[in-house]
């Protein structure tokens, strides 16, 4: 019996680094959004201070290892193989969520999913436990469940996303009253002053509050601390601003981008502090469980208690630095944590473009009813208040840096606001031992010092505020799975025994195999989006790219029809559902190259107007053409998932003998516009032509077929569709060939005047 409970310790301290892994690479988007959206710093050197960040915090995280253990159940009234049970219900639980959330991308709550759980799972066994109590017996699930401190985490959680969020935004207004987007000036005058205050709060929260704490800080150092919070609190701000000063004296020292990365190491310290306990929290409670297993050989597993739990337990600082060891190097080696990261960056970015969400009714009508309101607000203020709220909210400025490729998301001021005021929070809330989320809370200011930043405009509002709820619905979702996935593998634990864990921890590690896959996948199509013609482009390479862009797109189109046609008559399910899968990269790839339009036209030169005009011409035909063979992939795919009757064989030999047709159009077409030689212009209209006169025969022998009562209303729909769509095809090609035509013509001719 020993020996089974050992290996449970084993698993946990497995699920432990795994979740370590994971749980890193989703939280990683708290402390690492705002120096890499501002690029305060080379990407190492951020890297570098975070890492150092999370290794101090892991040191405070001792104290917050309690909700672990008695947070949410009442450790005395379980039994040792319960509690095991309850233990690994979670955990398995916890890496399968934060695993999936990750590989799609989305910052979720650990704090929330760890809370859940414990609940979920002691929920569960307490339901087993109170149903097989002898006759007479009192023990009831309020004595089981802490609910009223679960209900406090609860409430805390869920009201730190409403302070965060008001705060941030409060706060960041405030900031920019001051400085305005064009900063130097007033930074200058008031930029160590700023910095005094914004490294003096994080040293106080941090440091003060957090060292209760700290597994290496004995009591009468945190006494000292406290009887001294006003003086330190006092040398901090004096020390700080005199020293910001000196050194923008002598070496030129950017204060904001030093407050940005000493918010990054707070944060990072404060995120380790407080969700530490998260991850490593449950399996060193299941280790203090055994050791008072091992304690008591002759006990029954079955019928020790382990009111050991509800005592009070220093976390051993060597298990606290391994922890933050694990978290570092998966910061640094984790593709999904910068998945994660791009996310908060795309719905905070201060310029517009290609929007992650589309929108949504709430968002519009939230949009619409604060522009009411602002005309109603405008109407009220004086105009010499207006006056001066416009001039410090003028982005002239930052629209200039950022016509630059490399711009950031945002800028410095809004990123030393956003640190500042997150690390307060997270590190507050750990002095109270409150196990806030800082994903909440990170991703809620953030998004409160966008909205005061006037980040979401009326081009990107609504789809930024729809991305905002899908993240929220998405922490709703965690609580909800969280509970209901550790409920029921607590149940399944508890009858299926041995047999039940393994099976589990199997299943849960194809999971994250899998996912894995999923997030690869992902990964590469996003690549090949973003690398296409949508970056870096300017007058000196736009031709060879849309040349490029433009003959990998007829390829792509051209397979497509080809495995769509082939997938019909055969009626390959699998290779037609390929076929959709690569119709829609095709419609992304294109539509984001539409989105950064406005960057690429004013990439190029000031009098390219004829070039940025054909430029445009040619992207609307490479988006129709997407379209067309997206009204044909889909409707076959969808005709033969439905198990609809195949095409006859006249039918199969007309659209074979099209595709084969098309397939030459479209090399000739392909080898045009490579080679750049226009001369043949007139042959592929020809060409063109002549197809257009056979989908005319086709199209009449399809009516004769109906006369004859050979095929029915599905078939006739679906072959006239793959006709008519073919035909738009054929012309939006040779529009796009003319269009490319007059793009190479006036870029040319723009070049030799220069």
């Amino acid at each position: 019996m020993e020996n089974v409970y050992l290996i449970m310790v084993i698993v946990l301290f497995f699920l432990a680094i795994s979740d370590l892994i994971v749980g890193v690479s989703n939280d990683a988007v708290n402390f690492l959004n705002s120096a890499i959206g501002s690029k305060a710093a080379p990407f190492k050197v951020i890297m570098t201070i975070a890492a150092l960040g999370i290794l101090v915090g892991a040191t405070f995280s001792s104290g917050m290892m309690e909700v672990a253990r008695k947070g949410i159940f009442h450790p005395e009234h379980f039994f040792f193989s319960e509690i095991m049970i309850i233990f690994l219900a979670v955990m398995i639980t916890d890496v399968i969520l934060l695993d999936m959330f990750n590989t799609f991308g989305l910052p979720t709550s650990t704090t929330v999913s760890i809370v859940f759980e414990l609940l979920g799972a002691a929920v569960g066994i307490s339901i087993i436990k109170v149903s097989n109590l002898p006759e007479g017996s009192d023990l009831s699930m309020g004595e089981l469940i802490n609910s009223g401190n679960a209900l406090l985490i609860i409430a805390g959680i869920l009201l730190s996303v409403v302070v965060a969020f008001s705060a941030g935004a409060i706060i960041q207004y405030i900031s920019r009253l001051i400085f305005s987007f064009d900063y130097k000036k007033n930074l200058k005058r008031f930029g160590a002053i700023w910095g005094g205050i914004a490294i003096s709060a994080i040293t106080y929260f941090i440091l003060i509050k957090g060292a209760k704490g700290a597994s290496f800080m004995d009591v009468e150092t945190i006494t000292l601390i406290k009887e001294n919070t006003w003086l330190i609190l006092g040398i901090s701000f004096f020390s700080w601003t005199i020293l910001l000063q000196v050194l923008s004296w002598l070496v030129k020292l950017n204060i904001l981008k030093m407050i940005v990365l000493v918010g990054t190491f707070a944060l990072a310290m404060a995120f380790a502090g407080n969700d530490l306990v998260n991850f490593i929290g449950v399996p060193l409670a299941g280790y203090e469980s055994f050791k008072n297993f091992l304690a008591n050989p002759e006990a029954d597993p079955n019928l020790l208690s382990m009111a050991v739990l509800a005592g009070k337990v220093k976390t051993p600082t060597f298990f606290l630095l391994i922890a933050g060891l694990i978290m570092v190097i998966t910061l640094w080696f984790s593709k999904k944590s910068r998945n994660v990261v791009k996310t908060t960056l795309d719905l905070s970015r201060q310029d517009e473009g290609s929007e992650r969400f589309g929108s949504s009714f709430l968002s519009r009508s939230l949009v619409r009813s604060s522009i009411n309101f602002s005309k109603i607000f405008k109407f009220i203020v004086p105009k010499s208040i207006k006056s001066f709220v416009a001039k410090q909210f003028d982005q002239s400025v930052l629209k200039k840096e950022q016509s630059d490729k490399d711009a950031p998301s945002f800028d410095l001021i809004r990123a030393s606001v956003t640190l500042v005021v997150a690390s307060m929070l997270i590190a507050f809330g750990t002095s109270l031992k409150l196990p806030l989320s800082t994903t909440y809370v990170t991703f809620m200011v953030a998004m409160g010092t966008s909205l005061s930043d006037k980040a979401w405009g009326r081009e990107s509002a609504v789809y930024r505020i729809t991305g905002v709820l899908s993240v929220i619905g998405g922490w709703f979702f965690t609580a909800f799975s969280a509970f209901t996935l550790a409920f029921i593998m607590a149940l399944l634990f508890y009858w299926g025994g041995i047999y039940a864990i393994g099976s589990l921890v199997i299943i849960a590690l194809f999971i994250v195999i899998h996912s894995y896959t999923i997030h690869k996948k992902r990964e590469k199509t996003s690549n090949e989006v973003s690398n296409d013609i949508g970056d870096e482009v300017n007058g000196e390479n736009i031709l060879f790219k849309c040349s490029n862009t433009v003959t990998k797109t007829l390829n792509t189109v051209n397979n497509i029809l080809i495995n769509t046609i082939s997938g019909l008559s055969r009626e390959d399910l699998k290779l037609l559902r390929n076929s959709s899968k690569d119709i829609k990269n095709l419609n992304k790839k294109v539509k984001y190259m539409k989105d950064t339009i406005n960057k690429t036209i004013i990439g190029l030169q000031e009098d390219s107007i004829e070039t940025g005009h054909y430029y445009v011409q040619v992207l609307d035909y490479l988006r129709e053409i997407a379209h067309d063979v997206t009204f044909i992939t889909i409707p076959v795919f969808k005709h033969i998932d439905n198990n609809h009757k195949g095409l006859i064989p006249s039918q199969l030999e007309e659209l074979n003998n099209i595709i084969s047709e098309i397939s030459k159009f479209f090399k000739i077409i392909e080898r045009t516009i490579a080679e750049n030689n226009y001369s043949n212009v007139d042959r592929n209209i020809e060409l063109q032509h002549k197809v257009l006169s056979t989908l005319d025969v086709y199209r009449k022998n399809q009516i004769k077929r109906i006369k004859r009562e050979e095929v029915g209303t599905k078939n006739s729909m679906l072959y006239f569709n793959i006709i008519n769509e073919i035909k738009n095809l054929l012309l939006h090609t040779i529009n796009l060939l003319k269009a490319q035509r007059d793009f190479v013509k006036y870029n040319s001719s723009e070049n030799n005047n220069d």
